[in-house]
This record gives structure tokens, C-alpha cells and sequence, in this order.
């Protein structure tokens, strides 16, 4: 056998799953032999981080703390127990679990024992997880136990009716129940020396899926979205070098450890880099507080309703904390660095891959208004024509199309889809729009929203995502979501959700199209009705509902219709 035949063989992997489609071997070759992808194993890297941080604290929160030597002895003796139950290597397992210490046993667990982790939500139902635990072959469903709202153990158990290949469950909290195996007892039952023993006979192949993330979409079910080990780590360092985590940094991102987002840009660099990760096993006001007052947290997400529960304590920091620490969001940066006294930065990413920030250095106009730019030197991105590869120049908005060293070539099992999703080259067809521009040199990128995500007002388009930028610069509000409400003479016209600053005076229509006026946005574009709200509904994958929230102002506007027509006695 030659040389470069042996060679080529050492980027494949051992195993190739069907249904995943793995990068192109040119392109990925490319991207080894350039020292960009290595050949270790996120497994591996994780591993190494733990040896080298094993006296730190790798986990803390009101409800435990683990140093990095305790975290990989638990995560050794997890991954262990469930190949001693029957589970094999490649198999996957259901993660259906609220954020707890228990949930980072089992995910980082999984990935020692070389078992894939689908990075399903806990508040997926029998239609999201009947069609996903079929469509991966899921052996293993790991579910909370100690939900106070729902029964998730009577509801793996009904899951194995619908799901034929799931044959163990875990019950990550609370006092055992029915057939589902306990972590802990998992845990207590299986010695370290065991652990290590089974652990050393199974192969952590750097070209293989890691994880399979979950689409962000905003109506169906989602797609499947295989992630490497050696890919999935990349992005890891890039984001860690790009923000610069130490060992000294603690976090506060109280979002879903198994969104992506979270995994590839917070919990999975600040465990490479040695750093703190706060757990928070609920989002009430005292638990968010507390964490924040005790563990003085240096890099902050403040997604959804976090910021209004967070912010009074946030203010009465000293000048030293509010000048140390970070926060990120995916916009209004410049409200939160004047409410909170701290830098804040943009984030724009794709669970099927690029992830840009914005960060300290920056030009003003891109710290305040872009995206940033994307945390690698090889992701590609052209902002074409919708539908088209005809590149737009810089300045206009289009549709943004991305390639990298991160970024996925298919779905799961959809390779007859994916052919409208990917150019021919390899290109990603995001369907968010963007606008590029030159500033000091640096090309930074401007979010512009999705491609169908507009108001059709008589005929003229509007932008959500265009009217929301600027709805959020006014100092009243938090944030906004724009949606069209039905009208008999224009089709559509705006309705403004919004929901407002926690800290500041209630907010009017006339107030906001004031200051509309005064941005000198078009009146056309004004919305027509407020409806302020105290936090967005959520879909089951959490992202914001624009669905839901037509659906509420529909229902809405129903009911003042009727009150209009109801007699008067």
C-alpha cells in the first residue's frame, strides 16, 4: 500500500455512519495539512484539560461544586455505566434534560464512551421525539426526573413504544421511578478503576460525529446536524482564542447546555481553557442572583428573560467587577453596556457552523451596530443575490452563504434536500440576510434577518429584522419582535412586540414612533400596534416564536372585534 493511499486512509473515519455525510476528504485535507483541523479527538483535548486544571473548580452552583478532577472521575464512571448496561459505541442517546450538573455528567460522559449525545430540548414532546429518536436510532434517552411540571419518566417510558430502538433510560434527578436507571446509582455502582478499564478499550476517532446538534428552525421539526470531534474542537479554540478565556474566567449562561451556541461558543471553551462553569438548575430570580452575587461571573449571556432578572444585581457591582467582565448578545449592545457599565459584545452563529463575534479593538460602528467577523481565518462568506451565487458588493444586503473548516456539507439522513441547501462548491445556503462593509480595513458583517422574514404592507416589503435593529436602540426597550397582523385594506400592516426595559418607564405607541421619527426611519415602516409582553414564547428548539406570537395578537384582535359588535344593553 503507498504512502498516500495509507495517508488518505487517516482522514476517513474508522466507522462511517449511514446517513451522515462527512466533509469532502480534498477540502478537509487542505484544511489538516494547513495545521487549521487537527487529528485529536474532542475527547481527547477534554481529557488533557482536565489533567492539567484537575485542582480548579470545574462546576459550581447553589446546588454543587466540582473541581476538574471530580468532574472527570463522574463523567469516567457515567460513560462507563451505560456501556456496562448494553450500550454500544456510535450509539445515541436522547438528552432531554433541563440545565443541573447531572446533564454535564451525562453529555461529557457520552462522549467518553464514544456514544453520540443528541442534543434534544426538555421541553420536546411525543411529536419531536418519536420522529427524531427514530430517525437517529437512539438506544439511550436521558430525561431529568425531578421535573415539577411534567412526568418525564412515564414519558420515556411511553417513548420505547413509539422509538423501538430505545432500550435504556436515565433518570438524571430525583428518587428513582419505574424502569428508568438512576445516574447516580449508575454512577455509585461502577468504580473509577472499572470505569478506566472498560473507558481504555474504546476508540475516540477525531474524524467521527461527536454530537448531533439540533436545527434551529422556526417551524417543524428539526433537522439533524452532525458534529466532528476533531471539527467540533476547532470551533471550540477558535471561539476560546478569539475571546481570549483563561482559567480565570467564570460563566453565567443559564441558556440550554444543549444548544449550540452554549456548547461550541461558552461551556465547552471555558472547560478547555480551565475556567468556571456556573450551573443554574433553575432561571427563578434568587438562583440567577445568587449565583451572580457569589461566583462574580466574567463572561455573561443574557438571552431571553435572564437580563430583567439579573439586572438590579448586575448594577450594584463594583466598578472593578462591571470593568472585568463581558457580555454578549446578539444585539442592542450599546443599551446594555449603558445599563450595566460593562463591554458588550455581538454574536452571530449557525449551529451548521460560522460563528463571528465582535470584540475588544473594534471600530465603534462595529461594536455597536455589526455582528463582528467570524472567529476563523477559513470561513468563507459570500452575501449573494437570494436564490442566486451572484455575489452582492459590499454595502447592499443579501443572502449570506458560508464555507469553513466548522461548517457542515449535509443534514442527517436529507441528502435529496440538501442539494437546494449547499452550492455546488460547498457553500452553505443560510437564509439569513446580510450586509458586509470595510471598516478600518476589517470587513465586519451585518445581521439584516432571514430571507422570508418580512411584512408585506400594500406591497412594500419590511424588513423585521431592519425595524427591530432600530426599535432596539430606543432606550425604553429590551427587545422587539416585528410581525404582521392582518389588515382588510393593506394586507399586513406592523405589530411591535416588545419587551421593556426592566429598569425604565412603561412605553407607549406614541413614545416609539417618536423615536422612530426621529431615527428617520420611513413611516411606512412605523408599526401600527404595541403590544408589550414580559418575554417572548419560546419553540421547542427555544428559539423566539414569531408563530406563537401571530398567533396571540390574531386571537387578540378576534376578541376586540367582538367586543366592538357585541349589543349594548
Amino acid at each position: 500500500m503507498s504512502e498516500i493511499t495509507l495517508e488518505q486512509q487517516t482522514i476517513r473515519p474508522k466507522v462511517a455512519l449511514p446517513g451522515v455525510r462527512y466533509p469532502d476528504e480534498p477540502r478537509l485535507r487542505q484544511y489538516i495539512e494547513a495545521g487549521v483541523l487537527g487529528t485529536q479527538s474532542l475527547t481527547t483535548a477534554l481529557r488533557e484539560a482536565f489533567a492539567t486544571h484537575a485542582a480548579r473548580l470545574a462546576l459550581v452552583g447553589p446546588e454543587a461544586e466540582y473541581t476538574y478532577a471530580q468532574f472527570d472521575n463522574l463523567t469516567d464512571r457515567f460513560g462507563a455505566a451505560l456501556l456496562k448496561l448494553g450500550a454500544l459505541p456510535l450509539d445515541r442517546v436522547i438528552m432531554q434534560c433541563g440545565n443541573c450538573n447531572e446533564l454535564l455528567i451525562a453529555f461529557i460522559g457520552c462522549l467518553k464512551a464514544s456514544l453520540i449525545p443528541l442534543c434534544a430540548l426538555q421541553a420536546f414532546r411525543k411529536h419531536e421525539i418519536t420522529y427524531l429518536g427514530n430517525l437517529c436510532e437512539a438506544a439511550v434517552h436521558v430525561v431529568q426526573g425531578d421535573d415539577p411540571k411534567f412526568d418525564d419518566v412515564a414519558f420515556a417510558t411511553e417513548m420505547r413504544a413509539h422509538v423501538p430502538s430505545l432500550r435504556i433510560t436515565v433518570q438524571a434527578r430525583g428518587a428513582q421511578r419505574g424502569e428508568a436507571n438512576s445516574l447516580w446509582s449508575l454512577v455509585d455502582d461502577t468504580s473509577i478503576n472499572e470505569a478506566r478499564d472498560i473507558l481504555s478499550r474504546v476508540e475516540s476517532d477525531p474524524f467521527q460525529v461527536a454530537v448531533f446538534q439540533l436545527s434551529g428552525g422556526t417551524t417543524g421539526v428539526p433537522k439533524i446536524i452532525p458534529r466532528f470531534h476533531n471539527e467540533y474542537l476547532y470551533n471550540m479554540k477558535a471561539v476560546s482564542a478569539w475571546n481570549r478565556y483563561t482559567s480565570d474566567d467564570v460563566l453565567f449562561m443559564p441558556t440550554p447546555f444543549m444548544h449550540n451556541m452554549n456548547m461550541v461558543c461558552f461551556f465547552g471553551p471555558l472547560l478547555l481553557a480551565g475556567g468556571r462553569v456556573t450551573v443554574c438548575p433553575d432561571i427563578s430570580q434568587e438562583t440567577l442572583t445568587g449565583v451572580v452575587s457569589k461566583y462574580r461571573p466574567s463572561w455573561f449571556g443574557l438571552a431571553g428573560p435572564i437580563l430583567a432578572r439579573v439586572a438590579e444585581e448586575m448594577q450594584r457591582a463594583t466598578s472593578e467587577d462591571k470593568a472585568r467582565r463581558k457580555l454578549t448578545g446578539p444585539k442592542n449592545a450599546p443599551r446594555l453596556r449603558e445599563m450595566l457599565g460593562s463591554p458588550c459584545y455581538h454574536i452571530f452563529g449557525m449551529t451548521e457552523g460560522v460563528i463571528m463575534f465582535a470584540r475588544e479593538g473594534d471600530p465603534a460602528e462595529a461594536l455597536d451596530e455589526s455582528v463582528g467577523r467570524p472567529v476563523s481565518s477559513r470561513d468563507e462568506v459570500k452575501i449573494v443575490e437570494i436564490g442566486s451565487e451572484t455575489e452582492v458588493p459590499d454595502g447592499e444586503t443579501g443572502e449570506a452563504l458560508f464555507r469553513g473548516p466548522y461548517t457542515i456539507r449535509g443534514y442527517y439522513k436529507s441528502e435529496k434536500e440538501d442539494v437546494n441547501r449547499f452550492t455546488p462548491d460547498g457553500f452553505y445556503r443560510s437564509g439569513d440576510l446580510m450586509m458586509a462593509k470595510v471598516i478600518d480595513g476589517q470587513r465586519y458583517y451585518f445581521f439584516r434577518g432571514r430571507t422570508k422574514d418580512v411584512v408585506d404592507r400594500g406591497g412594500e416589503k419590511i424588513n423585521a429584522e431592519e425595524l427591530e435593529n432600530v426599535i432596539n436602540r430606543c432606550p425604553h426597550v429590551h427587545a422587539s419582535a416585528v410581525v404582521g397582523m392582518p389588515d382588510p385594506v393593506y394586507g399586513e400592516k406592523v405589530c411591535a412586540f416588545i419587551v421593556p426595559d426592566p429598569l425604565d418607564v412603561p412605553l407607549t405607541l406614541a413614545d416609539l414612533t417618536a423615536f422612530l421619527e426621529q431615527e428617520g426611519l420611513a413611516k411606512f415602516k412605523w408599526p401600527e400596534r404595541l403590544e408589550l409582553i414580559p418575554e417572548f414564547p419560546l419553540t421547542a428548539s427555544g428559539k423566539r416564536s414569531k408563530v406563537l406570537l401571530r398567533q396571540q395578537l390574531i386571537e387578540r384582535l378576534h376578541n376586540e372585534g367582538a367586543e366592538r359588535t357585541a349589543p349594548r344593553g
